[in-house]
Parts: structure tokens; C-alpha cells; sequence
């Protein structure tokens, strides 16, 4: 099968691993090889609940036996898409009460991009230098890291970008803005959490002069950093809120919120301003409603602190110059990039996975299930530990 994944699946590296999965439950995905492997990756924050959750799982099957694809996004009512929206608005504070439902976190970027341009009237959007949102050219666009982006150019026009956690470039947002986009923790830079009263300002900034705020949370998002979404460590409501990854349990999902009116600007002038075939299919929506209510009632958010709190304890190394990041996000930097990966593989070897920071690879990625254990906490770390001692 490694042959034929070469040969004819499309590859975004030239060094993928080509790991041969053979099944994955729980904190652990076992080989082809026989071998049982730790998961501190959870498929890049995607698998909220581990692998193969015995309620994700039914509510699959269950809707598996009821019907899948009806109808094209916005037409039918359907069971689970609804429950899943009803739920998100009762989760989320005012004035987040409406949401759209795609397929994937990048489709969820630049649908918001799109709402608030069409809401506001204005073309310009401020985004942040080292942000990721995704890989559409409308995600990519407002994305910050010019190496990635720059043989794809041209992007989209009037985009411009300000430091992160630097207030004194808010001078840039004016009445031209129509929204400033930003991730509450910077995923692909190394997990840059902001300032305590960051966000207070910012959105303060976008009030005065009539720009939306879009927060991403497309990694933090369905409870990463001990609440449901990170932004309300901060104690601000963003206009536009974006999700995906984590909220699906497993499977493709995307979504954005915003309150009714201001969602309500894509149903005219023109009409159909945002429409997706697959959006809102009622098997992902049956997956994603199944983990948002496991996450909400399970307890599990209440144990990422001690958790964090566990892997800052015990990821203490002469070879570890800091761990960025918050709750079950965390950035483990090492002294470079072919370094890292070497560690990583090491791990690898050893029975742990642990992967690596898109802009910064320095940055070793911890960013489990919520369901890891303390057990499961300690092994991981172990292996960490002795794969630095052992990898020159």
C-alpha cells in the first residue's frame, strides 16, 4: 500500500511518511506494522475526542441508516444540521446565535471574509503577519507568512497586515476596514497566545471605526484551551466566528457564526451570497452535533488546566528552550528545524506521535485528544524526554 500511496495519491511534501494505519481508537492509532502508537497529534487538532469515539461512531451509523445527501445547503430542514446550530447558539454568548455550515475551516475563512465585506459595504481586511487561515486563495490571502503565498500571487487585493499582540498598529484599522481577521492563538508561527487584554482592544478598535472582528478558531475551537472556544479567556465576542477541525469529531467540517443580521446580508442583493453542495450534510452534522455535546457535558474541558499543567511539569529538558501555547495546544521549541524532525521520528520510533509547526519547525506540535490520560500524559513525555537524550 506505501508504493501505491506514493504512486498515485497526490503529495503536499517530499518527505511524508507514508505510515500504513491499519485502525485507531481511543489516544492511539495501531500499524500495519502490528505496533500500537501514541497520538499526540489527534490528526493536527481534528480528533477532539480520539480516535474512533464510541459516541461519534453511533451517531454515524445512526444517520447512515436515515438518509445522507438530500439537498444542496439552505433548502431542507434536516434533524441534525438544526440540532447542531441550536446548540452552537445556546454554547455561544450574544450576539453569535446564527451559523453556516460548510465543509472545512478554509471554506469557513472565506465565507466569513465574504460576509464581512458584504455586510459592511468596504473592501479592505486586515489580517495578522504569521497568521494561517487555510489554503484557498481566499484563505491563503489573508494568511501572513509571504513564502508560502508568494508563487501563487495574485491573491486577493487590498489586504494589508499588522504584528500580532502589537497594539500600536491598530492605527491601520480605519473606516475603510471592513474586517480584521485574526486567530486567537497563531497556529502555524509556534501557538503565539496574546495578551490578556489584546483582544479587549482590538475589538474596542474595530467598534470605533465600524470593522468587524472574525476570530479563528478553527484549532482552539470545541474546548482545546479549557473553554469552549478560546476567546472567551478574554472576555470578548467576536462579530464573526469561525470553526472547523475539531468541532467534527473525525470528518470534514467548517462552519461560521455571526448574529442573525448580519448573516441575513448573504440571503439578497445578490442572493445565494455564500451556497456549498455539501454544507450542513446531516452525516458530518450528526458526527459534529455528537462531540459538541460530549465536550459541553463530559467534563472533559474542565481537565485541560491540570492536564497543560502535567506536560509543563514534566517537558523539562536542557534541549527545550520554552513551550508556547495554551491548554491541550502547546508548542515544544527545540533548537531547529531538521532537528525537530529528527526528534520526531525518533518518537516515531518509539511509539509516540508528535509532529512538527507549519511556518516554524523548530516547534514541535502537542495537541492531543481531550480524552488523553495522565497515564497516557506521562508515557508521551517519557518517550519525549528520551528521545532527546538520545538524538544528537
Amino acid at each position: 500500500m506505501k508504493q501505491e500511496f506514493f504512486k498515485y495519491q497526490a503529495q503536499t511534501t517530499p518527505f511524508a511518511a507514508g505510515f500504513e494505519v491499519e485502525k485507531a481508537a481511543g489516544s492511539y492509532i495501531y500499524g500495519k506494522d502490528g505496533k500500537a502508537y501514541l497520538d499526540f497529534v489527534a490528526g493536527v487538532s481534528a480528533n477532539t475526542l480520539g480516535h474512533s469515539h464510541p459516541k461519534v461512531v453511533n451517531a454515524i451509523k445512526e444517520q447512515t441508516e436515515k438518509y445522507l445527501h438530500v439537498m444542496v445547503y439552505g433548502e431542507y430542514a434536516q434533524e441534525k444540521p438544526v440540532a447542531l446550530c441550536q446548540l452552537l447558539a445556546e454554547a455561544t454568548p450574544e450576539p453569535l446565535e446564527v451559523t453556516y455550515l460548510v465543509n472545512s475551516g478554509a471554506e469557513a475563512i472565506d465565507g466569513a471574509l465574504k460576509l464581512a465585506k458584504r455586510y459592511t459595504g468596504r473592501e479592505e481586511i486586515i489580517s495578522m503577519k504569521n497568521s494561517y487561515h487555510g489554503n484557498t486563495h481566499g484563505a491563503l490571502s489573508v494568511s501572513g507568512n509571504e513564502f508560502h503565498k508568494r508563487e501563487f500571487r495574485p491573491l486577493l487585493p487590498m489586504i494589508s497586515f499588522i504584528e500580532f499582540n502589537n497594539e500600536e498598529e491598530f492605527s491601520k484599522i480605519t473606516k475603510k476596514t471592513a474586517c480584521v481577521i485574526a486567530e486567537t492563538i497563531q497556529g502555524a508561527a509556534g501557538f503565539l497566545t496574546p495578551s490578556q487584554d489584546y483582544f479587549k482592544n482590538l475589538k474596542k478598535r474595530c467598534e470605533e471605526v465600524g470593522a468587524l472582528l472574525i476570530l479563528d478558531e478553527i484549532q482552539p475551537g470545541f474546548g482545546r484551551t479549557g473553554k469552549l472556544f478560546s476567546f472567551e479567556h478574554y472576555n470578548i465576542v467576536p462579530d464573526i466566528l469561525v470553526m472547523g477541525k475539531g468541532m467534527g469529531g473525525g470528518v470534514p467540517v467548517g462552519a461560521f457564526m455571526s448574529s442573525a443580521e448580519t448573516m441575513q446580508s448573504l440571503q439578497h442583493s445578490p442572493k445565494l451570497g455564500h451556497i456549498t453542495t455539501f454544507g450542513g450534510n446531516p452525516l458530518i452534522a450528526a458526527s459534529s452535533y455528537a462531540t459538541l455535546k460530549e465536550v459541553l457535558e463530559s467534563g472533559l474541558m474542565e481537565e485541560v488546566y491540570e492536564k497543560e499543567t502535567l506536560f509543563r511539569e514534566l517537558l523539562v529538558h536542557p534541549k527545550i528552550k520554552k513551550v508556547n501555547g495554551r491548554g491541550l495546544m502547546l508548542a515544544v521549541e527545540l533548537e531547529s528545524p531538521d532537528y525537530t524532525l529528527r526528534v520526531a521520528k525518533r518518537c516515531m520510533e518509539k511509539g509516540l506521535i508528535v509532529f512538527w509547526q507549519l511556518y516554524r519547525n523548530e516547534f514541535m506540535r502537542i495537541s492531543p485528544p481531550l480524552t488523553l490520560t495522565k497515564d497516557e500524559i506521562r508515557k508521551g513525555c517519557q518517550i519525549i524526554l528520551a528521545a532527546l537524550d538520545e538524538v544528537e
